[in-house]
Formats: C-alpha cells, structure tokens, sequence
C-alpha cells in the first residue's frame, strides 16, 4: 500500500486534492490534523478520503508547541490534553496511528514530561492506536522515551530526510528500527527541504535496504 502526505505545497480544495491523489495511483494519505495551515475543516476529512477510496495509514499531530510538553503550567496541561484527544480522535475515525514530534535538544526530558508520555500511552493502549515519535533535531529526547516507556503502542516514525539532516552519522534503523510505526519517505540535501526521492543526497540503496530488513524482522516476530 503506498500512500502519500495530503498536502501539495499550494492551496487546492480538498475533495479535488484527494480524487488528484487517488488518480496519480496512491492507495491512501497522511494527514494534518490541526486548524493550524489552514485546515480548519480537519475534523472532516477522514469522510472525505474514505469517499474519494483512499486509506488513512496516520495522522500528524500538531507540531508547534511540542516543547511545552515538560512544562508546569497551563501551556504544558494544553499540549498533554491535546495528544490525549488526539488518540481518541484516532480512535473515533478508526485511524490506526498518530505521529508526534518531541521536544528538540535545547528541552530535555523530565520526570513531568516522561509522566505525560506514559499517560499518552495508557490512553493509546486501551483504545488501541499507536503513538509514533519522529526523528528531527530530538534523538536524546526519542532515545530517552522509547528506553523508558516501554508500551507497544510507543514506537519509531522514521522520517529519512530528517535523519540525513540531522544525525547522518547515527544508524537510526539499528537503533530504533524494531519499534517503527510511520514512514516519512522524502529527500533533501542535509538541509530543510522537503524534495521527492532521489533529487536530493540521500543513499536510497542503504536506506531501502535497512527499512526492507526491519520490515522483515518485523513481520517474524
């Protein structure tokens, strides 16, 4: 099954967007899910890929406030409360996964954070949906949390264009790769660009190898 992310970089209505990406030969989508870039009808769309024939292989989970997940304050008890409705949410439109970004290297962990992650995987096991934690300018945080939290609807999102900016000399699919739960497959130059595979510097040999090992560690056990 191959799907694709929902947005084309431009503004394009919705329905048309979706029939485009069923048309171009994609079996389903990932989707935003926020008000935030101008996706305030959100909350509609899973209806509206589901009727175009699409598949819903995850959702994003908003992005811009990912640091304040530590914090004692009121920022903090918004950013755990919104995860939390975000696994419902993943439950209610039977959508199987959720990604979410961790705070950067600049925002250690603490017990409260770590605390707040656990009651994110309580939540995802009783309703049954897998919580995917992404790879960008993070792995102290991801490493610290896939070590401590030890939930199997906790996982790895492997975004490989963040890896090759980020931490190309780690070998992230060792390391991770057995608790992988969300593919971002794209390309860059070791910068801040999103550029389809094969335009950018990435070594898709390698990386196709590895995923293709872990995929078949994945479906023996």
């Amino acid at each position: 099954m191959i799907t694709i992310y929902d947005w084309f970089g431009y503004e394009l209505p919705i329905k048309e967007r979706y029939q485009l990406i069923k048309e171009a030969g994609f079996d389903g989508v990932l989707l935003w899910w926020s008000e935030h870039l101008g996706r305030n009808d959100y909350r509609n769309g899973p209806q509206i890929v589901r009727k175009a024939g699409l598949y819903i292989e995850n959702i994003h989970t908003p992005f811009q406030v990912q640091d304040y997940i530590c914090l004692d304050n009121l920022d903090g008890e918004s950013r755990i409360n919104c995860y939390l409705q975000c696994v419902a949410d993943c439950a209610e439109f039977e959508i199987p996964t959720m990604v979410v970004h961790l705070p950067d290297e600049d925002n250690p962990y603490n017990v409260l954070g770590l605390d707040r992650i656990k009651r994110i995987a309580e939540k995802a096991e009783q309703l049954g949906v897998n919580v995917a934690l992404e790879n960008l300018w993070n792995l102290a945080n991801l490493s610290y949390v896939l070590e401590q939290v030890d939930s199997l609807r906790i996982g790895f999102c492997y975004d490989c264009a963040h890896h090759n900016r980020y931490y190309p000399g780690n070998d992230l699919l060792s390391m991770y790769g057995s608790r992988l739960m969300a593919l971002h497959l794209h390309d860059n130059y070791g910068n801040a660009t999103h550029r389809l595979p094969f335009d950018g510097t990435i070594d898709w040999s390698t990386t196709m190898k590895k995923l293709l090992k872990r995929i078949i560690q994945a479906r023996q056990q």
